[in-house]
């Protein structure tokens, strides 16, 4: 009989749900922790929480029974991912549910800034009639930009279309096509964006590429007068660039419902001219909470019922013998999906991948799987695996095609995928030495011989002497250290390439002192997970 633990207040329409399973034995216990959370969760075969209960790796400490985590929510920081995958414990989450609250909020906070609604009805609160003094401005013809084109985002989009704005958008995992659909232009770099907006919003993950992403440089970018909305993830917005912009008049307006840390009870914000906060409540919507609590408990049914997995977050349910089998190549594919993602930040249209040699009599469905997931990694808020990653990629109108081939070329097995984006196409090929050291056998038209892990600087060059030891010389003097070198090139004394295995990443002085060498052409930082590494779903 599956015994299941709901840890947090969870709606009656999702504990119906769990009632009604043939068999299951329910027990609602919120805000547990400690050693009763420990002791509570030893005894259960499911749990399903909200926000509020943290499931560390202490709280799961000698767990034998537990097998699947639920969050009813999309963010999943309260859960040791890493502990409950090294117990082989499932963790889901309910992404979809609080889409069209959160999309509502953004638009909410939109109208409430550019039409002074807070400070009006304060000042009617203080017997004050001041109807000059909070002149507004109207949505329509106002240019909306939005950065991050997910669930969340095409809400958004579609909401302010609705309201007559244009819009703009940058993603660069949402196709032309899926842009058009959505009546957004789409544009291919943030600094593109900036100048041409009345109003800015984010739906994007934190992530290290994203914290602060919009912060003292990027508000010179923005034309006076512009209002910024963040309703995704707080640390986006750098602050206390914020608050200078206000002050200078640089903004119009800044409305926050998440902040860098919370519970934010106190900020430089709060109570400035033009500025509207809220406590996080994007998702706090009977409807949402619904939803949410609704598809938690369907999850938690279907799994502990049938074994079926969805949206999960740490690992895939495949047998471990065949997984066993795979981990080595499906390292290789996420790397290189890793790699290709950071070769060019513009949007994807296609992904082509070919499989050569023993791997392609392997289950390539699951390795194309982590090549897509390793190009998606660092840029949506959803957490990537193997069992959502394809689905992403194509809900954003990116064409994936797979192609195998059971004769060897130069290597027993290879790996070659082509990413193609809106300026240029990339390739790169990958093989795996012995069991797990995943190698870098080609880039674009060369070939070469570089470890697919690490800090990689990769520059093209023309073919002449004196390039290689001047970009050590370089390094040498900004203090990097280089702990691999592999080159390649087409023709002697054309163009070639080089692929440096840094033990930290460069400076952006070292870089621009490599890029003044006039024969070198482009140089290019990447970061991919340390030899050994492996994302959580592989059981890293």
């Amino acid at each position: 009989m599956p015994r299941v633990l709901v840890l947090d207040p969870l709606a009656q329409e999702g504990l119906d749900i769990l009632q009604r399973a043939p068999g299951f034995e329910v027990e609602v216990r919120p805000g547990l922790s400690g050693e009763a959370l420990r002791a509570a969760l030893a005894e259960a075969d499911g749990a399903i929480v909200r926000s509020g209960v943290k499931i560390t790796a202490d709280a799961l400490r000698g767990n034998r029974r537990l097998r699947a985590i639920v969050r009813a929510g999309v963010g999943t920081d309260n859960i040791d991912k890493q502990a409950a995958t090294r117990q082989g414990i499932v963790v889901m989450n309910t992404p979809a549910g609080n889409t069209v609250s959160t999309a509502e909020h953004t638009i909410a906070l939109m109208l409430a800034l550019s039409r002074n609604i807070a400070p009006a009805y304060q000042s009617l609160l203080e017997g004050r009639w001041e109807r000059g003094r909070y002149m507004g401005t109207q949505l329509a013809d106002k240019t909306l930009g939005i950065i991050g084109l997910g669930r969340i985002g095409q809400a958004v989009a579609s909401r302010a279309r609705g309201l007559e704005m244009r819009v703009l958008g940058y993603d660069p995992f949402v196709s032309r096509e899926r842009a058009q659909e959505l009546g957004v232009q789409l544009v291919e770099s943030v600094e593109e964006l900036l100048p041409r907006v009345d109003f800015l919003t984010v739906h994007t993950p934190l992530t290290p590429e994203t914290r602060n992403l919009i912060g003292r440089r990027e508000l010179e970018l923005l034309r006076p007068g512009v209002r910024l909305i963040n309703c995704a993830r707080g640390g986006i917005f750098d602050e206390e660039a914020l608050v200078e912009g206000l002050r200078s008049g640089k903004l119009g307006g800044v409305a926050l419902d998440v902040f860098a840390t919370e519970p934010c009870t106190s900020s430089p914000l709060f109570g400035m001219p033009n500025v509207l906060c809220t406590p996080h409540l994007g998702a706090s919507t009977e409807e949402a909470q619904t939803q949410v609590a609704a598809e938690a408990a369907m999850l938690l049914v279907d799994f502990l019922t049938t074994g079926a997995v969805r949206h999960a977050v740490n690992m895939v349910a495949i047998d471990p013998q065949k997984l066993e089998g795979l981990r080595g190549f499906l390292d290789v594919g996420y790397r290189l999906g890793l790699l290709l993602a950071q070769l060019d930040r513009r949007p994807a249209r296609s992904c082509r991948i070919q499989y050569r040699g023993e791997v392609a009599g392997k289950d390539t469905r699951l390795i194309t799987a982590a090549i897509a997931a390793g190009l998606l990694a660092h840029s949506l808020e959803e957490e990537i695996n193997i069992v959502n990653a394809e689905l992403l990629l194509r809900e954003r109108g990116i064409e994936l095609v797979e192609q195998s081939r059971s004769d060897m070329g130069a290597f027993s097995s290879l790996i070659q995928a082509e990413l193609t984006t809106e300026g240029a196409t990339y390739r790169a090929a990958g093989t795996l030495f012995g069991h797990n050291m995943a190698r870098l056998v080609q880039l674009d038209d060369y070939r070469l011989d570089a470890y697919l892990d690490g800090v990689l600087m990769i520059f093209t060059h023309r073919d002449v002497p004196g390039i290689i030891g001047r970009v050590g010389t370089l390094f040498g003097e900004y203090q990097v250290n280089i702990a691999q070198m592999a080159v390649g090139r087409t023709a002697r004394g054309g163009e070639a390439i080089g692929v440096l295995n840094l033990d930290t990443r460069p400076p952006e002085a070292a870089l621009q002192a490599v890029l003044a060498h006039p024969e070198i052409h482009s140089a290019t930082v990447i970061e991919l997970p340390a030899p050994g590494e492996q994302p959580p779903w592989l059981g890293g």
